[in-house]
């Protein structure tokens, strides 16, 4: 990247594919746009490979990025190894890095280790949390890692301006940075290939997420019910929810004791199938509370759908109120805010608009050099 000096990365994520999850994809996409960049990579993980490589195994990737499979056998495949920091150390110094940068979550015992030995081996240390510290926040503060590795140099920082704020209450009066989580915004944008929309097909609303409690697809659903109460009748409407998870089951009951026939749950959609989704839809929804950035918003944002979301979470970073979406305050916020939406379809032509001429800015090109901005703050060559 011009402009940058090449750096030698380490990646420390205790996740890493083909385990499927945020954080994965995340730490996958970053290495190989860093590699793409001109930029060794190498990833150190306690993740178990597409083969079973594990015990420290090296793979060798496309784009050259090298992935150091840490892992031993636990149950469920738990990417968790206490016995890697040696040998990960060995590597570290052995390997002449220029930076380490962690990726943690809420529970990170494998990434929360390796900070300590990136700092043993004197090398310049990132950590991004992927989090939003909610109810673990009192043993964040117990713990007290995240304020010791901060005035130990460590560039702390957060995937939105909303998950910093947790970590710096939770690592006291530290500087803690905001690194949006990346996009191929291009790849998303909707193409000449896409059918325009056939109005008598109704309203059509998106979502894609986990069935899981954390989250509140009965409340999503619930705002669904209640936005159909405050549209006009003659305005069709309709909802398409993708994902898979635990909640499914109670999520089907709802529907059937609503008789809401007009949402439909297709289950866990691929790359593509969520991009054509989302080039069908109208309004993107969510309900969740403790998004700490909100990709599947950002990549219905990047496809040119208006977002609903509520205020305060990361979904902040990526959508302007009454611009390219709307933000509200509660759930009964979020149904008065899709119905406004349906029933407007000037309102919705506009935020399109908008949305085709302003693609995000969390393209991976810009996030490539945000990334590289950490490292330079962590004190690695810039």
């Amino acid at each position: 990247m011009a402009g940058w000096t090449l750096v030698k990365v380490a990646l420390l994520s205790d996740c890493y594919p083909p385990r499927l999850g945020g954080i994965e994809r995340q730490v996958h996409d970053l290495a190989h746009h860093l590699a793409a960049a001109g930029h060794e990579v190498e990833v150190f993980t306690a993740t178990t490979g597409p083969h079973d490589e594990r015990h420290g195994v090296r793979t060798v990737e496309e784009d050259g990025v090298v992935v150091h499979r840490m892992a031993i056998p636990l149950p469920i495949g738990l990417p968790v190894n206490p016995f890697a920091p040696r040998e990960v150390r060995r590597r570290l110094e052995a390997g002449r890095f220029d930076v380490a940068h962690a990726h943690l979550g809420v529970v990170s015992p494998f990434a929360t280790d390796l900070v300590r030995t990136a700092l043993s081996a004197g090398l310049p240390v990132a950590a991004t949390v992927h989090c939003v510290i909610d109810r673990s926040a009192p043993l964040f503060r117990l713990a007290g890692h995240l304020g010791r590795w901060a005035r130990r140099g460590v560039a702390l920082g957060a995937v939105s301006s909303m998950a910093a704020g947790r970590v710096r209450a939770a690592a006291g009066d530290v500087e803690v940075g905001v690194l949006n989580n990346g996009i191929d915004a291009a790849w998303w944008a909707p193409g000449p290939d896409v059918a325009p929309r056939d109005p008598a097909a109704g309203v059509h609303v998106v979502t894609a997420m986990r069935l899981v409690r954390r989250k509140r697809p009965l409340a999503l659903l619930g705002a669904l019910h209640e936005a159909r109460r405050l549209l006009d009748p003659a305005v069709p409407l309709r909802a398409t929810l993708a994902g898979e998870g635990p909640q499914r089951r109670a999520m089907e009951g709802y529907l059937r004791a609503r008789g809401m026939g007009w949402v439909s749950m297709p289950g866990r959609l691929d790359r593509e199938g969520l991009r054509a989704l989302h080039h069908s839809g109208d309004v993107y929804v969510s309900t969740a509370r403790l998004e700490a950035f909100g990709i599947a918003a950002l990549e219905a944002r990047a496809a040119g759908v208006p977002v609903v979301a509520p205020r305060g979470t990361g979904v902040d970073d990526v959508v302007t109120d009454g611009v390219d979406g709307l933000l509200a305050a509660s759930d009964e916020g979020v149904a008065a805010a899709v119905a406004r939406l349906a029933a407007d379809a000037d309102l919705r032509t506009g935020m399109r608009e908008h949305l085709r001429t302003h693609p995000p800015r969390q393209d991976w090109a810009a996030t490539v050099a945000a990334t590289l901005a950490e490292y330079r703050r962590a004190g690695a060559p810039g």
